[in-house]
């Protein structure tokens, strides 16, 4: 989402939080911060801890947030995706494109793209782990550790490591050449949308 859609979101909340003092546009404005703020952000940690306050107070301070974080984007100060970052998402984007194709080839087994998908999987999630600057400690680079560390740190939900856990099994099952898990064409075509919604999901991370 671009910085004046931004600016215009967190205004309507604003003003919708503040009018109708429901819960369901308090719950939509702290998802909003929730996700373009950051879970560990001021912002929304100052409208998740009034949750229980009284209803007047709530939307007032969320209210208030959303327009203080709209003036923060106006200013410039919200970071925006780096060039680096972009550059890996670009290569990412690129190498699920030729998986892409290998799936379309009836000469070429399922395995292959599996196996493609997967280590473009991992580096993504590799790549995001040393953006944050998250530290492994003594865990093995893998996708599960990657996945789990990005739990703990609550940038991926639960679901997010059920799917990561069962593509990298997919991945692993087609680097050590356990053909019978992975002839399936479609299984590995539902894998690489998977995939693909991942990364379009948190591709801004």
């Amino acid at each position: 989402m671009k910085s004046e859609d931004l600016i215009n979101q967190a205004r309507r909340l604003s003003v919708a939080v503040t009018r109708s003092k429901s819960v369901g546009d308090y719950t939509q404005a702290c998802e909003f911060l929730r996700t373009f703020a950051g879970p560990k952000s001021t912002f929304y940690e100052q409208v998740h801890c009034v949750m229980q306050a009284q209803t007047d107070y709530r939307t007032r301070t969320a209210g208030s947030v959303l327009l203080s974080f709209a003036e923060y984007i106006k200013a410039g100060l919200i970071e925006e995706i780096t060039p680096e970052r972009k550059a890996q998402l670009d290569v990412v984007s690129d190498l699920l494109d030729q998986a892409n194709s290998l799936l379309s080839d009836t000469k070429v087994h399922p395995a292959a793209p599996a196996v493609l998908i997967g280590a473009t999987l991992e580096e993504f999630l590799r790549t995001w782990v040393e953006k944050e600057g998250i530290s492994l400690g003594n865990k093995k680079p893998t996708m599960d550790s990657y996945a789990k560390i990005l739990r703990e740190s609550d940038l991926i939900d639960k679901q997010d490591v059920k799917d990561i856990t069962a593509w990298a099994g997919i991945r692993n099952d087609a680097a050590h050449g356990k053909w019978d898990k992975v002839e399936n064409s479609e299984k590995i075509s539902l894998m690489l949308q998977g995939v693909n919604l991942f990364l379009r999901k948190h591709g801004s991370e």
